[in-house]
């Protein structure tokens, strides 16, 4: 009885590693974002209002409303008047309050990020740890690339 050697090792090669392309990041991005979401609906929070909300929290200086919409719109690529009524909902939950003419984080706003923060960190850990360095080191590199090149595309769409 003959074995057809072809047909074995065609079967017992190792798979090789997928090209990373537009439909596998964005794979990656709705996978975790979905995560994401399932933990801001627990507290009636959005993907923008969370992100709006870490703009604020994190900003060095005190921020005015235009200036969280650019910082927002440069993350999500959303338009600013749905950015705008993002920071009014925030607003209303008295999550950010206008102090002059900057939008401040509440201590409540404060509390929310670090509470979602708390929650994601453990599901964060499981899906990117043992991913080796260099992997994640060449990943982040040929995502920045990839970003810078996508906003350059875009600006000379809406240019």
């Amino acid at each position: 009885m003959s074995v057809n050697t072809d047909a074995v090792n065609a079967t017992s090669a190792p798979t090789a590693a997928p090209l990373a392309d537009a439909r596998a990041l964005g794979l990656a991005h709705y996978a975790a974002r979905g995560v994401l979401e399932h933990v801001l609906a627990r507290h009636g929070a959005t993907f923008q209002q969370q992100i709006a909300l870490r703009a604020a929290v994190t900003a060095e200086a005190p921020q005015t409303a235009d200036e969280l919409i650019a910082q927002v719109r440069g993350s999500l690529k959303a338009d600013p008047a749905d950015i705008r009524t993002t920071l009014d909902e925030l607003e209303a939950q008295k999550l950010l309050v206008t102090d002059g003419a900057h939008l401040l984080p509440t201590d409540a706003g404060r509390e929310v990020l670090a509470t979602l923060a708390a929650e994601t960190a453990p599901i964060s850990a499981r899906v990117w740890g043992g991913i080796p360095t260099e992997d994640l080191t060449a990943a982040g590199r040929v995502l920045a690339l990839v970003t810078e090149r996508a906003d350059a595309e875009l600006a000379a769409l809406t240019a």
